[in-house]
C-alpha cells in the first residue's frame, strides 16, 4: 500500500467506518480479548456467545492454528514468503512476528478492506530490517487488485503461503470458489494454501444457533462441509498436507497455546462473559467445543 494511503486524515478513516453494524473483523477482535470494537460489535458476540457459550474456542483455536500452520511453513517448509487475505485487526503473534522469528528475511503481505483495520495498519508494518512486511487496503473480491499490489512486496517467482483463515464461510460458493481458484493460479510451485472454515458437520446444533445470530445481523455466512472445505484445495489442483481437512484443535496441534494470566479473583468477577473470554484457556477443548475445519495444501 502507498505511503499516501497509509497516511490518511485519520477523519477520513473515521467517516469510512460504520458503527451501526457489526463487522465480522470486529466481532473476531472482541473474541480475542481486543479493544478496537464497538457496542454493535459486542452485541453481536455477546449474541453468538449466548448462543453457544464456549464458541470463543473456535475464534482463539482459528487464531492458534494459525500460528502453528506458519511455524511449520516457515520452519520445516522453508517459507519465506506469506499473502494474508482478511487478516483482521493486529493481535498477539501476527503472521509477519511468527515468520520473521524464525526467519527474519520473511516478507508478509496483509490484505483487508475494514477502515478499523487501515487506522491500525502501522502497527503491522513494524517488520524486522531483514524482512518486510506491507499492508493492502483491498477487497477478497477483487483478486486482480490484490495481486497486482501484493507483487510489489512478494516475489511471484518463489513460493508464497496464501492465508484464508476464517474467511470463506463470508461469501457464497459462486464468488468463494472462482476467487480462490484465481488466487491460487498465479502462486508459484511450492507455494501453498492455508485455510479455515466454519462447518456444521461437528456440532450442528451449537452453530446454526450462531449462525443464525450472524445472518439476523446482515452478514453473508455459508457453514461448508468437509467435502466442501477440501474442495477449495482440489479445484485448485492442491495437495493436501497431512493430517488433510481436520477439526481445528486437531491440525498438528502442539499444546503450546499460550495460557492467559488471570486477573485478581475479585476484579475477574466485575467482568461480564465476553470479557472473560480472553482469560479462557483454550487448552480446555474437546471435539464438542469446534465446529471449524483447517487444512493446508501444496501447489506442485
Amino acid at each position: 500500500m502507498s505511503d499516501d494511503t497509509l497516511s490518511q486524515d485519520p477523519a477520513e478513516l473515521r467517516r469510512r467506518i460504520d458503527t451501526s453494524r457489526a463487522h465480522p473483523a470486529r466481532v473476531y477482535d472482541v473474541f480475542l480479548g481486543g479493544k478496537d470494537n464497538y457496542p454493535v460489535d459486542r452485541a453481536a458476540a455477546a449474541a453468538a456467545l449466548a448462543a453457544n457459550p464456549r464458541g470463543y474456542l473456535d475464534v482463539r483455536h482459528n487464531r492458534d492454528f494459525l500460528r502453528r500452520a506458519v511455524r511449520t511453513l516457515a520452519e520445516e517448509d522453508g517459507i519465506r514468503q506469506f499473502l494474508d487475505i482478511g487478516t483482521g485487526l493486529p493481535t498477539a503473534e501476527n503472521v509477519h512476528q511468527i515468520a520473521q522469528r524464525i526467519s527474519p528475511d520473511s516478507r508478509v503481505v496483509y490484505v483487508d478492506n475494514d477502515p478499523v483495520v487501515l487506522a491500525h495498519a502501522r502497527a503491522l508494518l513494524t517488520s524486522g530490517p531483514e524482512g518486510r512486511t506491507d499492508y493492502i487496503d483491498a477487497d477478497f473480491k477483487n483478486p486482480a487488485q490484490i495481486l497486482e499490489q501484493a507483487s510489489k512486496t512478494l516475489d511471484f517467482d518463489q513460493p508464497i503461503a496464501l492465508c484464508l483463515v476464517a474467511l470463506l464461510h463470508f461469501m457464497e460458493d459462486e464468488e468463494a470458489y472462482p476467487i480462490v481458484r484465481e488466487l491460487v493460479e498465479v502462486l508459484p510451485s511450492g507455494s501453498r494454501l492455508v485455510l479455515s472454515h466454519l462447518t456444521e458437520d461437528l456440532n450442528p446444533e451449537n452453530i446454526r444457533a450462531v449462525q443464525r445470530t450472524y445472518t439476523e445481523r446482515g452478514f453473508t455466512f455459508v457453514l461448508r462441509t468437509r467435502a466442501e472445505v477440501e474442495r477449495f484445495f482440489t479445484e485448485a489442483s492442491l495437495d493436501l498436507a497431512e493430517p488433510g481437512v481436520v477439526p481445528v484443535h486437531h491440525w498438528r496441534y502442539d499444546h503450546a497455546a499460550p495460557v492467559p494470566e488471570l486477573p485478581d479473583a475479585a476484579l475477574l468477577e466485575t467482568l461480564d462473559d465476553i470479557e472473560k473470554v480472553r482469560y479462557a484457556d483454550i487448552n480446555d477443548v474437546t471435539d464438542a467445543d469446534i465446529n471449524v475445519y483447517a487444512g493446508v495444501g501444496t501447489k506442485a
